[in-house]
């Protein structure tokens, strides 16, 4: 009978990136901006769910907690080491750089205009997700520069989901919709 076993912790690092070959490994095409998010273990969560995507870079605004705080560290688990990541009080001038740079903007957010995360196509790479505020959502300021609105079905009672966790699962969809793209481009 054919057993599944667990994989030991060293079984498992020896497929992982180390970090002395971060600066030699391209990144995923994916950009995060963290808009005035409360939660320092959101924070710490989205750090440490970034570096699984092997994120190209974290922006953190507003009043966001960075990672000199200790309780983002904690929850990070090592993470902000991996993920580069840059503080801006006002996001204005990082959204128009990667506008330039012809990076998409998704708000990951209720609007009128909002699709299902996973009608999103392989065309909108490079993105930037960007998650805000766990009561008030994205600020107004920032909908002025995005491309597409996405959010998450919801079929129960609430409208929404923890940031950190709507995150993540965008996230990790996002990366299996790029590795499917580039599947089918090498056929």
């Amino acid at each position: 009978m054919n057993r599944i076993r667990k994989l030991s912790h060293s079984e498992i690092s020896e497929n992982r990136l180390k970090p002395d070959s971060l600066d030699r490994t391209e990144r995923m095409p994916l950009y995060t901006m963290l808009d005035n998010i409360r939660s320092m273990y959101n924070v710490g969560s989205i750090f440490r769910s970034s570096d699984g995507a092997f994120l190209r870079k974290l922006f953190i605004t507003g009043f966001t907690p960075t990672p000199e705080k200790d309780e983002v560290r904690k929850t990070a688990l090592g993470a902000i080491e991996s993920v580069p990541w840059e503080y801006a009080k006002d996001p204005t001038f990082i959204l128009q750089q990667l506008k330039k740079a012809n990076v998409s903007i998704l708000a990951l957010e209720h609007t009128s205009e909002s699709i299902p995360y996973y009608k999103l196509t392989p065309d909108v790479f490079p993105a930037c997700i960007v998650v805000g505020n766990e009561i008030t959502g994205i600020s107004d300021n920032i909908l002025e520069y995005v491309d597409r609105a996405i959010e998450i079905p919801m079929y129960g009672t609430k409208q929404s989901l923890n940031v950190a966790v709507a995150y993540g699962i965008v996230l990790f969809d996002l990366v299996r919709l790029y590795y499917d793209r580039e599947s089918t481009t090498r056929l």
